[in-house]
Formats: structure tokens, C-alpha cells, sequence
């Protein structure tokens, strides 16, 4: 699988990585054999990046690939997870060095690694973007060998550019997809231009643009695409993109129309994100090996056409601009 290197970040990561909040919490229940099957799905598939996060399922999600690598090896493999939201209350004055260290002691615990790859600060509230004792206390876990790069994961696309801005910060993680589009605009390419490395997430706008769900599909209960269509949880930008339901529906219906022979919509999709200038990799999440599978082979597939590429902005504009894009 193709691989890129964005200058701060300095590894190779696969374009197409793995998310695996599903294995963790708020996507109904994953058994644990399920779980070890997905990474290892996705790691024969060619994916070298994996994306998971201290509150996934309490750790669960950060468990089950410590207990991959342990069982399979690192080798190749970066593993980025992310702090910040175990914060109770999830305010600016939470973000302090000591309770970096002990998130980032209890991730590199689940991990089992001395060292983390990649932690991101995970959508921590705007004013700690600007704030410099958090840089400084970031760098200080650099020094210390607890982490070896750090990044954030934003809502905003002004939350992204003032990260950028800061000269150690090696990736900007973001929701991006064909129903989120405003950061083609600055944050790709200031990024690009910074040696950020993009990690695109939420790349199918929470399964709205696999082309499978209709007016007729329910959610678990314990299913973020229940409980948290109107933010109830956290930003609901995170959930459908923040596009409603029945809006995401007609506009999916659209880019399946277009999606060419040989390719699901879901493939499509990726194919579109992976194919935007500063985009290092993008981090679908997977249910079962088919999934995972399916996803990697993404990759493999030929770059949109300018007339495929117009015809989706253009259903863009049609029906999902005016929900989303001054927004986020």
C-alpha cells in the first residue's frame, strides 16, 4: 500500500489506516476475537496506521492492540491514541502537566510501549489551542521519552490552523470527507505546506456514505448514531458529519449513483479523501475482517476523474453546504 511521510511527523504511514473506536465503545458491542481479527485484517491488508484513544471503551480499544502488538509485533506499525477527554469536567484547566503524564502513563500501560508514537490532544476545548504551557508541557513528555510526536484532533477548522501554527506540532487530526469539505480550503493546504501530516477521520460520515443505510435503519441503543444526533454526548459534528440523517440519506443516494463499476460507495468515498493534496492517511473504522479488508483495497483504486470530483461538489452544494459548512 502506498505510504506517506509528512516532514514533522516522520513516519510512513499507510493512506489508508485504521479507527478503531468501534472496538472500544459507542458502536454497539465488538467481542474481543472480533476486535484482534480486525487489526489483523487490516495489518495483512497493508495498513500500518492505527488510530484509537484512552476513552475508547475505557481503554478497551487501547488493550485489545497492546495485546496485538505484543502477540504480533510493531514492527512498521505506528499506533497513535489520543488525551484529554477523561477530563471531568472537560475544561481548559484540565489540560495540566501532571495529568498529561497520567493519561499518557496509562495509555503507554494499555499499549505496553515505553514510548507512545503519536498522542493528539482529542478535542479539547478552543482555548487550549492557543495556550502555551500546553505546547510546553507537550514537549516535555517529548524530552522525557513518554511520547515520541504529538498532534491534535479538532472540531473546527480554526482550531486546526492555530495548531499548525505551532512549530512541533507533527499532525492535525479532522473530519473530513465528501460531506466535509471546508477543509480543502486552508487547513490542506497550510498543512501540506508545513509538513503536517493530515489523519482523516470519520472519512464515511459515520456510514452514511457506505450507500447501506435507509429510512428504515435503526441503531443500538449504546450506538453514537442513536444517542448523539443532536450532540447530546459531544459535538455532533462527530455523528453523520453533523449532516441530519434524513438530508445524508438523499445526498448518499447520489454519490452511490456515481460510484464506478467495480467499487462500493464506501471505496469511492475513501478514494476521494485519499486523493486530496496533504492528506497523510485516512482512519475508517471496521466491524469484521471484510470490513477492514475492503477498506485497505481502497487504495488500489484509480483516482477520481475531474467529472466525478465536479458531480460531487456538486451534490454537495445541493443538498449539505448549508448544514455544515460554516459550522466546523
Amino acid at each position: 500500500m502506498e505510504q506517506r511521510s509528512p516532514s514533522r511527523l516522520n513516519r510512513d504511514l499507510s493512506v489508508i489506516g485504521l479507527g478503531t473506536w468501534q472496538l472500544g465503545a459507542d458502536w454497539g458491542d465488538v467481542e474481543d476475537a472480533a476486535a484482534s481479527a480486525v487489526l489483523d485484517a487490516a495489518r495483512s491488508a497493508g495498513v500500518t496506521f492505527f488510530d484509537t484513544a484512552d476513552v475508547y471503551g475505557d481503554g478497551r480499544s487501547e488493550k485489545f492492540i497492546g495485546n496485538y502488538i505484543k502477540k504480533n509485533g510493531s514492527e512498521n506499525l505506528t499506533v497513535a491514541t489520543k488525551m484529554g477527554r477523561r477530563a471531568d469536567p472537560h475544561v481548559p484547566e484540565a489540560f495540566t502537566l501532571d495529568n498529561f503524564r497520567s493519561w499518557t502513563d496509562r495509555s503507554r500501560e494499555n499499549l505496553g510501549v515505553d514510548t507512545l508514537d503519536l498522542v493528539q490532544l482529542h478535542c479539547p476545548p478552543t482555548p487550549v489551542f492557543s495556550a502555551d504551557e500546553v505546547y510546553d508541557h507537550l514537549d516535555l513528555l517529548v524530552d522525557e521519552g513518554r511520547i515520541a510526536k504529538y498532534g491534535v484532533s479538532v472540531e473546527t477548522c480554526a482550531e486546526a490552523l492555530t495548531a499548525i501554527a505551532r512549530p512541533n506540532v507533527a499532525s492535525i487530526q479532522i473530519i473530513l470527507n465528501i460531506f466535509r469539505r471546508k477543509p480543502l480550503e486552508e487547513v490542506l493546504p497550510t498543512a501540506k505546506k508545513a509538513g503536517v501530516a493530515i489523519i482523516a477521520r470519520v472519512p464515511l460520515a459515520s456510514g452514511l456514505l457506505s450507500g447501506k443505510y435507509d429510512e428504515n435503519t435503526t441503531f443500538p441503543e449504546n450506538d453514537h448514531r442513536n444517542f448523539n444526533r443532536q450532540g447530546a454526548a459531544f459535538d455532533v459534528g462527530e455523528t453523520f458529519s453533523g449532516v441530519p440523517f434524513e438530508v445524508g440519506l438523499k445526498a448518499a443516494r447520489e454519490v452511490a449513483a456515481l460510484t464506478p463499476e467495480g467499487l462500493s460507495t464506501a471505496q469511492f468515498a475513501l478514494r476521494w479523501v485519499i486523493d486530496q493534496p496533504g492528506v497523510a492517511t485516512v482512519i475508517p473504522g471496521a466491524r469484521n475482517p471484510v470490513q477492514a479488508r475492503a477498506n485497505a483495497e481502497a487504495a488500489a483504486a484509480a483516482p477520481l476523474t475531474d467529472a466525478q470530483i465536479a458531480d460531487l461538489e456538486a451534490i454537495y452544494d445541493k443538498y449539505i453546504r448549508e448544514h455544515v459548512h460554516e459550522k466546523w
